[in-house]
This record gives C-alpha cells, sequence and structure tokens, in this order.
C-alpha cells in the first residue's frame, strides 16, 4: 500500500508537477501574486536547497548529441540538462561561443532582479529618441513621432525578448546600470562562463572593423560604411570576435543558468512566471528549436545572430526551456560560433537536438509511469 506522501506524489506527477514541486509546496505570496500560477515543476528559491545524487545523463541522447555536433562542421556547442533529474549532455559545452541577441536575456534578468529589489517598477516611464537608435533589428524605430517615442519598462522588455529589438535593450542596459550591472548581476549569480559585452552599437562595430558613430544608426548608413571597409580589414576584425568574443558564453553555462531562472533560483517567483511567459511569447527563430516542438510541449526561448561574412556567421544560436505535457523540463542551448554551412542546416541542427531530446523523453515515459 502507498504512503500518503507516495500518493500525492504520484497525483503531483500525474498531473504535470516534477515530485521536487512538493518542496515548499505551500502557497507563497510575492507583491500580491500568488505563486501557484507558476509554471508545474517551479521550485521557489527560499526552501534550502536539497542535495541531490548526480544522475548520469542517458547514453543514447549523449550518443545522439555527440553525433549531430560531430556530423555538423565548424564551431559548435550544444548543451541539454533535465531540469528535474539534474543531468547534463554537453558537446563542446565549454566552449565560449558569440552570443549576440542571446546576451538579451541577462539584460532582462538584471531589470527584474532590481524589480524583485524596489528599484525599479515595470511600468516606470522611459522616452526613446534619435539618440537612442541602435542598428540592424530596431522596428521601435518607425514609432518615434518627431523624434520621440514614450514607453515603459516593460514594453521595452517585451519587445527585447520577443522581438529582439536592439534599441529596446540598449535603452533597458543604460536603465539598469550598464554592462558593469549585468556582469555583477552574472557573477553575484555564479553563471559561470557568461559574459556581457559593450552594448549592440559597440559590439556590432567593432566586429564590422569600425568606431561607431550614431548616424550610423540612420537608415543603412551603418552597411554603406562597413561596405567600404578594405577587405582584409573587414576580415581581421571579424575572426579576432569570432575567436575571442567579447559577448562569450558557453553552452553549458547558459543551459545551468535556464535551469536555475526555471528552478526559481534567479528572481522572485512572480519574476520568474513573468519572464518564462515572455520568453514562450518569443517571435523569432521560427525554424530554429521551436520547429520541432510537437504539441502540447513549450518552449521559452530567446535567438541570437550575428553579422554574416563571406557565408559565415558571427553567431548563430538558439537557448530555451522546453517543456513536456507532463511537467517535466529541459534546458537547451544550441551555439554555432562558426560555420560555412548554410541557413537552413544550422537550423536543422537545432531542430534535431530538440527532436532527440523530446525522442528521449517519450522513450522514459513508460519506465516513469512503472516507477510511479
Amino acid at each position: 500500500m502507498l504512503s500518503r506522501f507516495s500518493v500525492i506524489e504520484r497525483a503531483l506527477t500525474l498531473g504535470g508537477l516534477a515530485p521536487l514541486a512538493l518542496i515548499g509546496a505551500a502557497p507563497q505570496h510575492q507583491d500580491g501574486r500568488i505563486t501557484e500560477l507558476l509554471p508545474p515543476g517551479y521550485v521557489h528559491n527560499s526552501v534550502a536547497p536539497q542535495r541531490q545524487v548526480v544522475i548520469p545523463a542517458p547514453t543514447p541522447l549523449v550518443t545522439d548529441i555527440d553525433r549531430l555536433v560531430a556530423g555538423f562542421g565548424g564551431k559548435v556547442g550544444v548543451a541539454v540538462k533535465s531540469i528535474d533529474a539534474g543531468w547534463m549532455v554537453s558537446k563542446n559545452g565549454d566552449v565560449p561561443m558569440p552570443q549576440q541577441s542571446v546576451s538579451k536575456l541577462w539584460v532582462t534578468l538584471t531589470l527584474l532582479d532590481q524589480v524583485d529589489q524596489g528599484r525599479v517598477r515595470l511600468d516606470d516611464p522611459i522616452t526613446i529618441t534619435r539618440s537612442d537608435l541602435t542598428l540592424f533589428h530596431q522596428p521601435i524605430a518607425s514609432l518615434l513621432k518627431n523624434g520621440v517615442y514614450n514607453t515603459t519598462v516593460r514594453e521595452l522588455m517585451r519587445r527585447a525578448m520577443t522581438m529582439s529589438d536592439n534599441t529596446a535593450n540598449d535603452r533597458l542596459l543604460r536603465h539598469v546600470g550598464g554592462p558593469s550591472a549585468v556582469n555583477a548581476y552574472i557573477a553575484r549569480h555564479s553563471l559561470g562562463a557568461i559574459k556581457f559585452g559593450p552594448g549592440e552599437r559597440l559590439l556590432q562595430s567593432r566586429t564590422a572593423g569600425l568606431t561607431w558613430r550614431q548616424d550610423y544608426a540612420m537608415g543603412r548608413a551603418f552597411q554603406a560604411a562597413r561596405a567600404k571597409l578594405p577587405p582584409n580589414v573587414r576580415q581581421a576584425a571579424f575572426n579576432s570576435y569570432v575567436a575571442n568574443p567579447i559577448d562569450g558564453a558557453a553552452a553549458a553555462a547558459i543551459a545551468n543558468a535556464l535551469t536555475k531562472l526555471r528552478r526559481g533560483e534567479l528572481l522572485s517567483p512572480a519574476s520568474t512566471a513573468y519572464l518564462i511567459g515572455v520568453m514562450e511569447s518569443s517571435r523569432t527563430g521560427h525554424a530554429r528549436l521551436r520547429a520541432s516542438v510537437p504539441p502540447g510541449w513549450r518552449l521559452a526561448h530567446k535567438t541570437g545572430t550575428g553579422q554574416d561574412l563571406m557565408g559565415r556567421t558571427a553567431g548563430f544560436n538558439d537557448v530555451g526551456i522546453l517543456t513536456a505535457p507532463d511537467g517535466r523540463a529541459y534546458s537547451i542551448a544550441v551555439m554555432i560560433g562558426d560555420t560555412s554551412r548554410p541557413t537552413q542546416e544550422r537550423q536543422k541542427l537545432m531542430q534535431n537536438v530538440v527532436a532527440r531530446v523530446v525522442a528521449y523523453h517519450d522513450s522514459e515515459a513508460p519506465q516513469r509511469v512503472m516507477a510511479q
């Protein structure tokens, strides 16, 4: 006969909650929001960490990921971590890769941490002017009327995370205290091999071999200036960045950070739920990780794409939290630092990683049912 605890544990597991959710399961309140509304399997960081047995990564998934990366070619790092069991599959997961817009995640985490501390409010007003414009993807630029657009912290965060708007992100970056504040957040939470760069304008101009000027933000002025550079200057700058990216991050470190986020170790319960919800509504990268997410599964993710030069891209990435219908979740980071493979093949690599994780999860389902 099952004990009372086992019956509850089995009910929670079948209902989509991992057994870890039993710890601290009583409703908590944060700024008037009830943590019962958090994602399935969520554990708040107010609970003392439990000592866990290290579970080895499943051999079939290790073999699959190794084969995918080895057969791809180029500078690639992949990491998959079970948020519930704690194991990780990593191939070149300790090699820093250019993050590009993946780094918007760290700005948002820093921002929401300041919200939790009461230093910032999501509804604080912010004004965007032409002097705030950056380059490349910045749809917010079209909203400036007479050179001004009045908005809020919440709206800028949504645009940065779901549309990858560079101007929205750089304005938030200044609002939270600049790169030093973001790097301090990363260090304070021991996120490992993750660096935050100098912001979009300086990052992209250095990668191209240019010195930033604000007039580059208008129209295609940046692209025109870049095209006038001698090919050897562009190639030297590009190669230097790819070899030692100033915004470099390792896939394993990102997977661990996403795991901490999902477990509630980085933000308050309300901010954790809010950020994951925003990431699940992202509009970018439909042909990357998301393309292999089956019906009933959820993906909270952030993409990143760098500049192109002679068929190479300085960072082609997608990272996220993949949640199964039963509530079990996996953090995934696919970082392509340098390759000559066509875009469709890069996307296919990401799709294949998700497909292997889903296949592993489904293959384990009968064993989990029997264990219950």
